[in-house]
C-alpha cells in the first residue's frame, strides 16, 4: 500500500501505513475485532441550551437538570442554540482541509501553529494502540503569535482565536451549572482556565484501507478517557465517534447543528464521581476522511484537583502531577490508567 500523495506528488499522508503494517507483525489485532458485536446507532442527549438564558425561571430550571443528567448518567451530550454560527464552524473546516492537504513534511517541520502538528501514536506497541489520526493541537494563547500564522492559513488563525473564544464562553456556561447543581457557587470551581491552559484540537482521521468488513474497523483515536474538565467537539457529516454506555459500545449518529460536550477525568474526580468521564473512540472509515474540532477546558500544571466531597473519592493531586503520570503509563504500558492511579 502507498501513502497518499498531494499536488506536484509531495506526500501529504503521515506515514500511517508503514507504522500500521509493523505493528500488525507482532499481533492478531484484526481477529479479535471481528468478535466485537454490532455497534448500535444512537442520539446521544439532545439539550437547547436558549432555555438557560430563558426570561422564564422554569425554563432554566429543566434546562439545568437534562444537563446534569446527562453529564451524570452519560457523561456525554448535544447542545443546539450553543451560539457558535455553523458559518464559523463551516469556515474552519474549509481551513482545515486546506492545512491538512500539505505536505507531510512541511507540516512536521515548518513550525505551523506553533509547531503542534502530530500523528499516529509512537508509544503504541500493538494496533489497538495505535491512533489512525494526525492534529494540530493547539494552546488558545499560541494562536495569536507571529509564528502561529504562517501567511496563507492567517484566515485559519483568525477564524481560531473567534472559535476558542466563543467555546471558551461556553465552556465556562455549562460548568457553571454543574458546580451550581452540586451546592457551590461558580467561584468554587477553579478560575485558572483561560487562554493560557486551554487547546483547540484540529483532527482529521484519513481513509484506512486496514478498516474492512472482513476484518473489523481500526481505531482513528483509541479508546480513552478525556484528562480535562469539559471538552466541546464539532463533527463533521462523516460519523465514527463511539460511546462506552452500559458495557458497551454505541456510535453517536453526526448532527450537523449541534456540539458534543463530554465530561473530563478532572471533572469527575473534582465532582467526586457525581459525574462522569467515559470511555471514548473514534472508528475509521474505509473510504472517507472525517474533520473534527475540539476544545479542551484545562487549568494550569500547579492547579490541585481534590473532590470537593466528603469523604473523597480520591486524593488531592495537580494537573501537572495528572499529565505526567498519564504519559509514563502510555509510554511504559501503551495504555492510559487515569483516575484510578488516584483513587483513595
Amino acid at each position: 500500500m502507498k501513502e497518499v500523495l498531494a499536488i506536484g506528488s509531495e506526500i501529504s499522508e503521515p506515514p500511517l501505513v508503514t507504522s500500521y503494517q509493523a505493528l500488525l507483525q507482532n499481533n492478531d489485532f484484526h481477529s479479535h475485532l471481528k468478535t466485537e458485536s454490532i455497534v448500535q446507532e444512537i442520539d446521544l442527549p439532545m439539550i437547547d441550551l436558549c432555555n438557560l438564558q430563558s426570561e422564564n425561571r422554569e425554563k432554566r430550571r429543566l434546562c439545568a437538570e437534562e444537563i446534569v443528567k446527562a453529564a451524570s448518567e452519560w457523561g456525554f451530550f448535544q447542545v443546539l442554540n450553543h451560539g457558535i454560527s455553523l458559518e464559523l464552524l463551516e469556515e474552519i473546516k474549509r481551513e482545515q482541509v486546506k492545512l491538512f492537504r500539505l505536505p507531510f513534511e512541511k507540516k512536521v517541520s515548518s513550525g505551523i501553529l506553533n509547531d503542534s502538528y502530530r500523528w499516529g501514536n509512537p508509544a503504541a506497541l500493538s494496533v489497538d494502540q495505535f491512533s489512525w489520526s494526525e492534529a494540530f493541537h493547539v494552546p488558545l494563547d499560541k494562536i495569536s503569535d507571529e509564528d502561529c500564522s504562517h501567511g496563507e492559513f492567517s484566515s485559519l488563525r483568525e477564524s481560531m482565536k473567534n472559535l476558542g473564544m466563543a467555546m471558551s464562553n461556553l465552556g465556562r456556561a455549562l460548568a457553571d451549572v454543574l458546580v451550581q447543581n452540586l451546592g457551590y457557587s461558580c467561584g468554587n470551581f477553579p478560575k485558572n482556565c483561560d487562554e493560557k491552559t486551554c487547546f483547540l484540537r484540529l483532527n482529521r482521521y484519513p481513509p484506512c484501507p486496514f478498516s474492512r468488513p472482513e476484518t473489523g474497523a481500526a481505531c482513528g483515536l483509541v479508546s480513552h478517557t478525556d484528562s480535562d474538565y469539559l471538552t466541546i467537539l464539532y463533527q463533521d457529516h462523516v460519523g465514527g465517534l463511539q460511546v462506552m454506555k452500559d458495557s458497551r459500545w454505541v456510535a453517536v449518529r453526526p448532527n450537523r447543528n449541534a456540539l458534543i460536550v463530554n465530561i473530563g477525568d478532572l471533572f469527575q474526580a473534582w465532582s467526586n464521581d457525581a459525574y462522569k468521564s467515559v470511555e471514548h473512540r473514534v472508528i475509521t472509515n474505509a473510504k472517507r476522511e472525517r474533520y473534527s474540532i475540539a476544545y479542551f477546558v484545562c487549568p494550569s500544571y500547579d492547579s490541585t484537583i481534590g473532590a470537593n466531597a466528603q469523604p473523597s473519592r480520591y486524593r488531592s493531586f495537580t494537573f501537572g502531577e495528572y499529565r505526567k503520570q498519564v504519559q509514563d503509563d502510555v509510554k511504559r504500558t501503551g495504555k492510559k490508567f487515569g483516575l484510578s492511579r488516584f483513587q483513595v
